[in-house]
């Protein structure tokens, strides 16, 4: 394993977007398809999207459907939504599941901003085990003669830029979030 500036970069990249993605299916009071993107299913022996698995609508602004293509699945389908963190309380009839949307008040708030903090706190481990890996393979270049400690000392100072900037970023994207979510 060698260090690599641009695929830790990458990486990191790759887990802000995650963190973007889950974040994104924290609404604000309206139905909105994209609020079940976070959610995968247990189906035929592994984890498929939400959207790979029904087609998901909404028929009214406080309302989402998801019209399940297997009507086997509907109840793993609907205990994925139930058990997503959002909120939600799913009915099922037939391989249609109603989802209405509950009014935000005061207290559904502050309980969507502590999802939006929990992802935000996954994406700065995420963020956090690659610059470990960035530092480990610093680490053995420098202990196997093949940088020296200055190079290896500016190295990691480069890696640590690359992970502040990234958890600064996200940071960012969460108070811009929280602020969405507790305006009335």
């Amino acid at each position: 394993m060698s260090y690599n500036k641009a695929d830790l970069q990458k990486r990191m990249d790759s887990s802000y977007d995650n963190f973007i993605k889950e974040v994104s299916g924290l609404r604000t009071g309206r139905a909105s398809t994209s609020m079940l993107d976070p959610i995968t299913v247990e189906v035929y022996g592994s984890r498929m999207p939400l959207n790979q698995v029904g087609t998901i609508s909404a028929p009214e602004p406080r309302l989402l459907t998801v019209t399940v293509w297997d009507m086997s699945q509907t109840s793993f389908v609907e205990k994925a939504i139930r058990d997503s963190g959002l909120g939600l309380n799913p009915q099922a009839e037939g391989s249609l599941i109603r989802i209405p949307i509950p009014e935000l008040n005061e207290e559904r708030r502050i309980e969507l901003t502590k999802v939006a903090r929990n992802y935000a706190e996954q994406g700065r481990v995420a963020v956090r085990s690659i610059r470990r890996d960035g530092m480990d393979a610093i680490k053995k270049m420098e202990k196997d003669g093949d940088i020296s400690e200055d190079d290896a000392k500016r190295l990691s100072d480069e890696v640590q830029d690359l992970t502040d900037k990234t958890v600064e970023r996200i940071d960012k994207k969460l108070a811009e979030k929280e602020q969405d979510i507790m305006t009335v």
